[in-house]
């Protein structure tokens, strides 16, 4: 018999056509809460599993679903086909992302288990013609599965076997609690759940009440993040809210900081003042918010994913601020004009190979910290979180250091290395672009973006269904321009830099200059390519491939 310890997917009993597509996902070994809880909900018991972030929960519960829904079809009597799934999330990117992963896993079955997604809104006469179809699983928020319920669009009273919670801390703060009851009424009394979350705390208690019969806990890892020799964690004291910013353009600027980033700020009014005072040094980022449309954000991080841009600035405070219990929120904080209530940025959203998470805005709570943290150091990967403190922000820091380190009295945060004086050179060039990012310049720029992103989502959906190569060039970090762009800041000479420094900064590159003839002759070719044209006295005609 097997060692427990060393058991693998082959041992679980799980069928051929899902052993495929977790090797076709590179996967050769589960996670440690795939192999603890994939057994027990394979033997029909209900599970309320904690595990840290980025640990693989998402296929910890759509492996045994999908398992469960062959067997019954390959061995059951034959039934009518009805919905027998159903996941609920918080977000609207996470039933994308739920979607997505369930579809890679049924790759070999897609004829036998068919998979859902009516999280957004805008599609809700699409998404009633789904429904008709009667697909196995269906994944969505729960306002857009209650609004179906209501609609009788959906029918789970009958058919509904198995119920799934994802980020079941996140619920009730989102202002989900009445939805999530009134469409408990539309259950059976009886089916297999599952709770999968990352912290547990007074609302997952609760959901445990309302939603689990007799389930195994499992709390798998006292530590929520990885070990420091696969996440170095660092604390950076910063004097004044300047200082922040001319850290930040250091180590972007001089290419300190190497490979993909996330930087984290509180609200979307500095998200955007963020991204403004970056573009007067030439470093593209693109902004992550809940104003923007879905499909938009969606593009944003796939783009992100692929390697098209390095940096995007996130804000996670209409997400991770203090619960409003029973009540949707209305207002963010202040600067923040309430945006899409089902958007969410730090949590559960799959961003691929970020080799650092940058806390511009210290976390407004020690689980806000823990969730952008978990966004770097994924699977096996390194990575590292770098956090700016003000002085007035050591008490709260100190909040989420105990936390953090639990029974081990260590430091968790590291002292940052940094000589602030050997940058003192670059301050005046900060504080000039400071002084050009104006409240008037953010908000239109914030204005300037969501009517782009509006006219992209919506107005070329059809074109870019018919062009998708179009869609995968479109981009959402290019310049905003609302402030005064000098562009001298986006060249750093070299007697600026620091001396240690001078070996780590990339030269900057310039285009080469073409001569007028020369730029004649290319403009001739962009014209006609099989158009003659003259270059240096000689006379060149193209001749046409066959086709």
């Amino acid at each position: 018999m097997e060692d427990s310890e060393a058991l693998g997917f082959e041992h679980m009993g799980l069928d051929p056509r899902l052993l495929q597509a977790v090797t076709d996902l590179g996967w050769s070994r589960p996670t440690l809460i795939q192999e603890k809880a994939i057994p027990l909900a394979l033997e029909g018991k209900d599970l309320l599993a904690r595990a840290r972030t980025g640990s693989g929960k998402t296929a910890a519960y759509a492996i045994p679903m999908l398992q469960l829904l062959l067997h019954r079809k390959a061995t059951g009597p034959v039934v009518e086909q009805a919905v027998r799934g159903l996941v609920l999330v918080p977000t609207k990117e996470l039933a994308r992302q739920a979607q997505s992963m369930i579809q890679q896993l049924a790759t070999y079955c897609a004829r036998d288990v068919r998979v859902a997604n009516v999280s957004a809104a805008e599609d809700s006469v699409s998404q009633r013609a789904v429904l008709m179809e009667k697909p196995d699983v269906v994944v969505g928020t729960p306002s857009r599965i209650l609004s179906h319920l209501q609609q009788d669009s959906l029918k789970l009273r009958d058919s509904l076997e198995l119920l799934v919670v994802d980020e079941a801390d996140l619920l009730f703060s989102f202002g989900f609690e009445e939805e999530l009851k009134s469409l408990l009424c539309h259950l059976p009394r009886i089916y297999q759940a599952f709770l999968m979350s990352a912290t547990f705390n007074e609302d997952v208690q609760a959901l445990k009440e309302l939603i689990l019969h007799n389930p195994v806990t499992l709390k798998l890892q006292e530590s929520q993040l990885p070990g420091p020799d696969q996440l170095q964690q660092f604390q950076v004291i910063c004097e004044t809210e300047e200082d922040k910013f001319l850290l930040l353009y250091a180590l972007l600027k001089l290419s300190l900081i190497r490979g993909k980033s996330l930087l984290f700020v509180n609200t979307l009014e500095r998200s955007y003042r963020l991204r403004l005072f970056l573009e007067q040094f030439s470093i593209p980022t693109c902004v992550l918010n809940g104003e923007l449309p879905l499909r938009s954000r969606c593009h944003i991080i796939s783009q992100f994913n692929q390697g098209f841009y390095d940096c995007v600035i996130a804000t996670d405070a209409e997400v991770l601020g203090a619960p409003v219990k029973g009540k949707r929120r209305g207002r963010g904080p202040k600067g923040d004009k309430a945006s899409d209530l089902e958007a969410g940025v730090a949590r559960g959203i799959d961003f691929h190979h970020v080799s650092a998470v940058l806390n511009f805005d210290l976390p407004p709570t020690p689980e806000a910290y823990i969730h952008r943290a978990g966004r770097t150091a994924r699977a096996n990967n390194p990575g590292i979180v770098l956090t700016f403190v003000l002085p007035t922000e050591q008490f709260h820091l100190g909040k989420i250091e105990e936390l953090l380190s639990g029974e081990n009295r260590g430091p968790i945060l590291l002292p940052y290395q940094f000589r602030m004086e050997e940058i003192e050179g670059f301050r005046y060039r900060c504080r000039d672009a400071m002084r050009s990012v104006t409240k008037q310049a953010i908000r239109e720029a914030r204005l300037k973006e969501i009517k782009e992103e509006l006219l992209h989502s919506e107005k070329l959906k059809t074109y870019f269904e018919d062009n998708p190569r179009d869609l995968q060039l479109l981009r959402h970090d290019l310049p905003l321009h609302p402030a005064v762009v000098k562009p001298h800041l986006g060249h750093v000479p070299d007697y600026l830099v620091p001396p240690a420094l001078r070996g780590l900064v990339r030269p900057h590159k310039k285009r080469k200059k073409l001569s007028s003839s020369c730029r004649k002759a290319k403009r001739a070719k962009s014209q006609n390519p099989l158009r003659s044209f003259k270059h240096k006295g000689k006379k060149f005609r193209p001749t046409a491939k066959p086709s």
